[in-house]
């Protein structure tokens, strides 16, 4: 059995099963990454509810693992060389999964990089952006009088919606014929811009004809409906 004891986080989130994959995270934009990507793969994990609401993330023992108290985190028991291994970001965890297991991810070298490419522009523009819209529009930020700062995201958000668009001309997914961790890192992000957000109006989401049946078609899979409810909300 794993000796997981040089993570404290596992003294507030003991694991049932040491022996597998550990999941510290809730069914966000940024947690389903993690949650979909181990459905995809079939790797067993077990999930732990991290309670944002609560600020769970800023308590000692999950910030011994993520320093910047944010969700999703992992324990790999089988890590790097057989040993336990933590990681944080989802992008990273991503990138880790889809090595590990050699799934969703091109051997082509080119393929590769050019998959990567996507995944850091979700984390570096989709997310950022389409996380402050939300902010503005549907959280605190929505009673702000002054609309110039939901303006400016909502534009932004628009604009990056429809790099996405362009790149799905012609291709199913952002690879073209193979689904990747590429639209993993954004499936969850888009059904939340015009689902929980309910910005859709805000970046025109009617007038797009590839993102909408690209999201239908993410969404459709078992893998994917299974990850988005990972782990039960507390």
């Amino acid at each position: 059995m794993a000796d997981l004891s040089a993570f404290p986080i596992t003294s507030k989130w003991p694991a049932k099963n040491p022996d597998i994959l550990q999941l510290y995270s809730l069914p966000t934009p940024n947690g389903v990454k993690v949650s979909i990507m181990l459905e995809e793969i079939g790797l067993p994990y077990e999930p732990h509810a991290i309670n944002i609401g609560v600020d769970e993330t800023w308590t000692p023992e999950f910030l011994s693992l993520n320093p910047n108290g944010k969700i999703p985190a992992i324990i790999d028991p089988d890590g790097p060389g057989g040993k336990p291994f933590g990681l944080f970001e989802s992008g990273a965890i991503l990138l880790y999964l889809a090595e590990k297991t050699g799934k969703l991810l091109p051997s082509d070298p080119a393929k590769r990089y050019e998959t990567i490419q996507w995944v850091f522009f979700q984390m570096a523009g989709i997310g950022p952006m389409f996380g402050q819209l939300g902010f503005f529009h549907k959280f605190a930020g929505k009673d702000i009088e002054d609309k110039r700062p939901r303006d400016r995201y909502a534009k932004e958000s628009a604009r990056l919606i429809r790099v996405i668009e362009s790149r799905l001309e012609g291709r199913d997914w952002i690879m073209g014929d193979e689904y990747t961790i590429a639209d993993i890192s954004m499936l969850g992000w888009v059904r939340n811009l015009i689902g929980f957000y309910g910005a859709g109006e805000l970046v025109e989401y009617d007038q797009l004809k590839r993102v909408p049946k690209w999201l239908e078609r993410g969404l459709d899979r078992p893998a994917v409906q299974r990850g988005l409810d990972i782990p039960k909300r507390p």
